[in-house]
């Protein structure tokens, strides 16, 4: 399972981004990526392990659980 940190969330738009530990490229938060997630809102600097789908060349983030340091 990929794990990163929210770089950006806002949550009236439900849009934001998460620097993965692994890999260059950032990972995208739209709305609903919160669904059937414990979370109602993410805050900066939170770990976080996701569900990742690839969509016309970009990541998206899933169903997303808390994170821990050494998973």
């Amino acid at each position: 399972m990929p794990q990163g940190v929210v770089k950006t969330y806002d949550p009236t738009t439900g849009y934001g981004v998460v620097v993965p530990d692994e890999g260059d490229d950032e990972v995208y938060l739209r709305p609903g990526s919160l669904k059937g997630s414990i979370f109602r809102m993410l805050r900066q600097g939170q770990r976080v392990v996701y569900d990742l789908t690839l969509e016309d060349g970009r990541g998206y983030a899933g169903n997303l659980r808390v994170g821990q340091e050494g998973y």
